[in-house]
């Protein structure tokens, strides 16, 4: 899956709690159609004001080629967005899996001295150096989620939250076997890449939301974030496990190798939790035909509050749903868990694997 490389103490600010990320918060700040809520005249004025068309900004995009379902969800949710504001030209970058290719991209873009760049960075440590060049240059950016060195190097971070996608599946599969009075569960992890961050901080959260029910992870492997990688290394642990009573998986891409292997296995006594959202994981989910009983989200549409931020920063407003004048400097997404009870509230924001 995506290369994050947030820290968790970063996470300041929680938005959007039904798991829709701060879209939700934001559309009714700068959406052009007209604010329902106005409890005051002041509020009102406020609310309008956002709403309405206002100076054109133009707002320089880049991302990550879309190699995977989540990347390509994060491109499409721009491009969609953007075009909702009539006061709002997108100037979207080649995507490039090249960081080199990337750098020089921005700094296309502030050689045309767009008004706000909305980066998701290949790398977050590599691309610093050019964000930290456009903010020199006046050129306002919005970090997307896979994080910069240093705040210097943008206005404002928006992304998820890789500790509270463990917690949220942790607490999910928790919740269900103390349910069923299930003592001693053995549960199994599928993870990413071991070696990234993001990886580390999904399975501490699901190690810690585990532990409060007096659970501990059972057999674990790593993926590689891939269809391929998902199946061979979950028909591995199937092998070597005969007994599972629930499994976590971090990534719903990688997840459609995982549920292949369980299916070639014809292994039926476990129920799993995947992870990020996918439109394929929740439609197997609400068929109630699949061990995949709940996933955790990871919202690409993160993507579309980004363009929404950066139309905010750009015409020097804030968001009137809080009582600060200015934008944050940081917005976490809530993880949210579906499951088949809320699962249709939540597949129109998936991607496509």
């Amino acid at each position: 899956m995506e290369i994050f490389q947030k820290a968790v103490g970063r996470r300041q600010m929680l938005l959007g709690a039904a798991g829709l990320g701060a879209g939700g918060v934001l559309t009714a700040c700068t959406g052009n159609a007209k604010a329902k809520d106005s409890t005051t005249p002041t509020a009102a004025a406020a609310s309008n004001a956002n709403s309405s068309t206002g100076k054109t900004v133009t707002i320089g995009f880049s991302a990550p080629a879309a190699d995977h379902g989540w990347t390509g969800a994060i491109a499409k949710n721009a491009t969609a967005e953007a075009k909702k504001f009539s006061d709002v030209k997108l100037e979207a970058v080649q995507p490039t899996n090249d960081v080199t290719a990337q750098i020089a991209a921005i700094e296309t873009l502030i050689n045309k001295k767009v008004d706000v760049i909305v980066m998701l960075p290949n790398d977050g440590k590599q691309l610093t150096a050019v964000a930290k060049k456009a903010m020199a240059a006046g050129i306002q950016v919005i970090n997307l989620d896979r994080v910069f060195d240093t705040p210097l190097a943008y206005r404002t971070w928006i992304g998820g939250d890789n500790y509270g996608m463990g917690v949220s599946a942790g607490s999910y599969i928790g919740d269900q076997l103390k349910s069923k009075g299930v003592s001693n569960p053995v549960i199994a992890e599928i993870a990413g890449i071991d070696s990234l961050p993001l990886t580390q901080q999904r399975s501490q959260g699901f190690k810690d939301a585990l532990a409060r029910y007096g659970f501990k992870v059972g057999p674990r492997q790593a993926a590689q974030f891939t269809v391929q990688s998902g199946q061979q290394v979950t028909a591995n642990l199937l092998q070597s496990a005969s007994r599972i009573d629930a499994m976590w998986n971090h990534d719903d891409d990688q997840g459609i190798g995982v549920l292949a292997a369980i299916k070639q296995a014809h292994r039926t006594e476990f129920f799993m939790v995947g992870g990020a959202g996918s439109a394929n994981a929740m439609r197997e989910i609400k068929s109630g035909s699949s061990v995949l009983k709940a996933t955790v989200t990871y919202p690409p549409t993160m993507a579309s509050s980004a363009i929404q931020l950066a139309r905010l920063i750009g015409q020097t407003k804030g968001m009137t749903d809080l009582s600060q004048t200015e934008v944050p400097s940081s917005i976490t997404l809530y993880s949210a868990t579906v499951t088949k009870d809320n699962v249709d509230k939540f597949l129109p924001q998936g991607f496509e694997s």
